[in-house]
């Protein structure tokens, strides 16, 4: 089995196919909300990514074929005053798991955050999603809190 873990290039058309194709098959998973892409998602979401300096993706391919796809964004740390990677979302191909690919996914993130002088790595993962949140666990994420007695952060949204 060949692995191959690679920085997606927005204007490469292979790529770009495969991050619509694998983001498509995350979404109607139920941790990607069940339900699929709207068409114009699909045909417009690459080239919106490649208008964002501080997008970045990342695709994982087990012997040619597209296996897992990471999407994220730079942000900055005022408490850091340094930049720092929000992973947004993370495909692993329901065939291809249990290959590690995640893990050797989330080591081309980590290369690149230190890279760019980054403070830490981000992320938000359902309560639900046991095998994800014990992925994370594993390469080393854990709950975010600025003082115990305050209790850990929650991800919240607005929808607009």
């Amino acid at each position: 089995m060949k692995v191959e873990v690679l920085l997606a290039d927005y204007s490469n058309e292979q790529h770009s196919t495969d991050i619509a194709s694998l983001l498509s098959s995350y979404a109607i998973d139920p941790m990607g909300g069940g339900k699929p892409l709207s068409n114009f998602v699909i045909e417009n979401l690459v080239n919106e990514l490649l208008k964002l300096a501080y997008a970045i993706s990342i695709l994982c391919y087990v012997d040619g074929k597209p296996a897992g796809l990471i999407n994220c964004f730079e942000g900055f740390s005022t408490f850091k005053c340094k930049p720092l990677i929000n992973i947004h979302d993370v495909v692993v191909l329901e065939e291809f798991r249990g290959l590690g690919l995640s893990q050797k996914m989330l080591d081309k993130v980590e290369e690149i955050a230190k890279e760019r002088d980054c403070c830490k790595m981000t992320l938000e993962v359902l309560e639900g999603n046991t095998a994800a949140r014990n992925a994370y666990i594993k390469y080393g994420f854990e709950g975010y809190e600025l003082a115990p007695e305050n209790g850990k952060a929650f991800f919240w949204q607005k929808m607009l």
